[in-house]
């Protein structure tokens, strides 16, 4: 399995190696002392509510970030950290409408088939029996979508609370995970990404203690990253990222005592610190082009929670026996950029 971000990044850097060195390994610390020529960025990189991202690099090396808000707003940027708003990925004559007064939640973006697919939530507040996840379509990353309607609702499936949408590939075969705190599943898609291979299939990947689901491969594992807590209650918001790795998509995912997903055991990736808090809800794995990760999410500022939930970057590094981590295990307010090529 392998987003579809990672493989624009692939095809276009293909000479580029994955990973960190050994001085990078947890254990050992970041050692290097900083250098004059080094480009810096403080977080958020978003600085306005922006919560929930996804994003994708396009293959002339532009990213495209979308967020819940309105229509859903889309971003885009040449380096990960300086950003332009772009508008709504929908007009509102376009909009999802199938769910009467919803608004549209944590989209994921993807690219299948030759087109832009933007996977959708659509719910109230507390309209877990009713609300569901659709898919859109569209020609240009900065939009317009169009609306090819719902995949399913919560009380169709058979899943409490059906949103939080994750598109992952493997082997060529397709699926849709998602879920909300009423256990994260997985289910099988049609070749062209739009319908259920079988409405009614599902596997149940990890418990009730998650949402936000994003699956990616590095190596031998797959790595199931999610948000636990709670994730819109300002200062006193408790979400933070954890993980889990498997040999099989479809699970089990294990923490490092090997203890499962499913019986709501992890490893926490980001959690607050004095600056930040609420750290969750992540987008897809990005590698830029001298082959460091990077893990973008949303959190609020402890000194202007106003702002409510803006996007943070972190560099995503990983141990000698292949688990990821960021440094400090929480945001950074500055850190060396990513080193990105840009294509004009």
């Amino acid at each position: 399995m392998i987003h579809i971000q990672q493989l624009l990044i692939a095809s276009l850097f293909s000479g580029l190696a994955c990973g960190c060195s050994s001085n990078e390994e947890k254990g050992g610390g970041a050692t290097n002392p900083p250098l004059a020529d080094k480009v810096w960025y403080t977080n958020p990189v978003i600085n306005i509510d922006t919560p929930d991202p996804s994003l994708i690099r396009t293959a002339t090396g532009t990213f495209y970030l979308y967020g819940t808000g309105g229509n859903t707003s889309v971003y885009k940027s040449d380096d990960l950290v300086h950003w332009d708003y772009v508008g709504y990925a929908y007009p509102e004559e376009l909009k999802p409408a199938w769910e009467p007064g919803a608004g549209i939640w944590a989209s994921d973006i993807n690219f299948i088939n030759g087109q832009y697919v933007l996977y959708y939530s659509l719910s109230v507040w507390g309209g877990g029996n009713t609300c569901g996840i659709g898919v859109s379509t569209g020609s240009d990353p900065a939009g317009p979508f169009t609306d090819q309607g719902k995949l399913f609702r919560s009380n169709e499936i058979g899943v409490h609370n059906s949103i939080d949408p994750c598109y992952v590939e493997d082997e060529g075969v397709k699926y849709l995970f998602w879920g909300s705190f009423f256990g994260l599943y997985a289910t099988e898609l049609t070749d062209d990404g739009l319908a259920l291979k079988d409405p009614t299939a599902k596997t149940e990947i990890a418990g009730n203690a998650y949402e936000g689901a994003m699956v990616m491969k590095r190596g031998e594992y797959y790595y199931l990253f999610a948000s636990i807590g709670s994730c819109c209650e300002g200062l006193n918001s408790t979400y933070t990222t954890v993980v889990g790795r498997s040999t099989n998509v479809l699970g089990p995912y294990v923490n490092k005592a090997g203890e499962r997903m499913l019986d709501n055991k992890h490893e926490v990736i980001i959690h607050k610190n004095d600056t930040f808090v609420g750290t969750g809800h992540n987008s897809e794995i990005v590698t830029d082009d001298a082959g460091k990760d990077w893990i973008l999410y949303h959190a609020y500022q402890t000194a202007n929670p106003d702002a409510n939930r803006g996007v943070l970057l972190d560099r995503l590094y990983w141990t000698a026996d292949g688990w990821p981590y960021v440094l400090g295990d929480s945001p950074a307010v500055k850190a060396e950029a990513p080193a990105i090529i840009t294509h004009k």
